[in-house]
């Protein structure tokens, strides 16, 4: 087989947030695919502050700057959650693919206006954790029929956030669990299961002060006796751990979403004969960085080699399935999907 020569993809970073400047610029620096070209912030001093220690060549003082450079192939959007579905409707009337953070915005209505997106542009939403080989690993084992029959997965997130200047306690730009990591259980379950739920009930508590859910449970039913259960929380210990349970086995990621950039992870796969995971295997899943992984893909697919799996309809669904949280707590009870 012929391997191909990349014609790096030249990306904009639209802002120098700390999830741009931590993890996706350098995650980006790792494949010949992506070179960041550019980064803006409405502070020209902070763009080119931020451009010197990153090494990237362009600095703008406005999205609108950086939209008309003609240098500039594709964007990376981390602005806040209220922001995102202006500027990629910007960048796509510019002409310039997207690669747009979680969640696509504040509610399914708002990420329908994508449907606006010019189609002969790429557009991506951020969910890198679809890229790290683990979670890939973890879906082919399950459709191996290592697990058995599947039944379920459960999931517990959550970080220490009481900043009342910090973005995510703001619930008019998109904060709170739910919106910030209630997304990633819902889109594993849906990669790794290939299926869709039918209904959820939830439950969540508010801080009194911020008005964001602090804290929010959710069962969602798959149909077929097939159940997603998560709890997902802006102010509690750290910790994170996803399992997946059939018939016949079960399989613990160990670091499920903010796995070790260049780092190795670990599963752990256990057929149930003992107790107290004596009869677990230790599963190493060879380093990786999956913002790397994830600006290749989005890059390889703007030059034609690659082509996406999921675009505006996949973002649209995730965004229902949060507004049926949302409803569900207000109700009382269980949402159709």
């Amino acid at each position: 087989m012929t391997e191909i020569t990349p014609q790096p993809v030249r990306i904009g970073v639209l802002s120098t947030a700390k999830i741009a400047r931590e993890k996706v610029v350098p995650g980006l620096a790792t494949t010949p695919w992506c070179v960041v070209h550019g980064i803006s912030s409405r502070d020209t001093a902070r763009a080119r502050a931020v451009a010197d220690d990153l090494g990237i060549p362009k600095a703008y003082g406005s999205t609108e700057e950086m939209l008309a450079d003609p240098e500039i192939e594709a964007v990376y959007i981390p602005l806040p959650n209220d922001l995102h579905v202006d500027a990629a409707l910007a960048a796509g009337r510019a002409g310039k693919h997207v690669l747009l953070e979680k969640p696509t915005g504040l509610d399914a209505m708002d990420a329908e206006r994508l449907l606006e997106f010019p189609r002969d542009l790429v557009f991506m939403e951020g969910y890198m954790v679809r890229q790290h080989p683990q979670w890939r690993m973890v879906r082919d084992m399950v459709r191996a029929g290592r697990i058995g029959r599947p039944l379920g997965v459960q999931v517990w997130f959550s970080y220490m956030n009481d900043d009342p200047d910090n973005i995510r306690n703001r619930p008019e730009t998109g904060g709170g669990a739910a919106l910030d990591i209630g997304v990633y259980p819902l889109v594993v379950s849906r990669f790794v299961l290939d299926a869709e739920p039918i209904r959820l009930v939830a439950a969540l508590d508010r801080d009194p002060i911020f008005a964001t859910d602090r804290l929010t449970s959710v069962l969602a039913d798959f149909g077929g006796g097939l159940h997603l259960t998560f709890t997902v929380s802006t102010q509690s210990v750290v910790h994170q751990r996803v399992t997946v349970c059939g018939t016949e086995g079960r399989i613990e990621v160990v670091v499920p979403f903010n796995a070790p950039l260049g780092g190795e992870t670990i599963l752990r796969f256990d057929p149930g004969t003992a107790l107290g995971d004596a009869s677990a295997e230790t599963i190493v899943v060879p380093a990786c960085n999956m913002y790397g992984l994830q600006g290749e893909l989005f890059a390889m697919a703007i030059r034609g080699e690659a082509v996406l799996p999921y675009g505006v309809g996949d973002s649209i669904t995730q965004m229902r399935l949060v507004d049926a949280i949302f409803e569900s707590a207000r109700r009382g009870g269980w949402v159709d999907l």
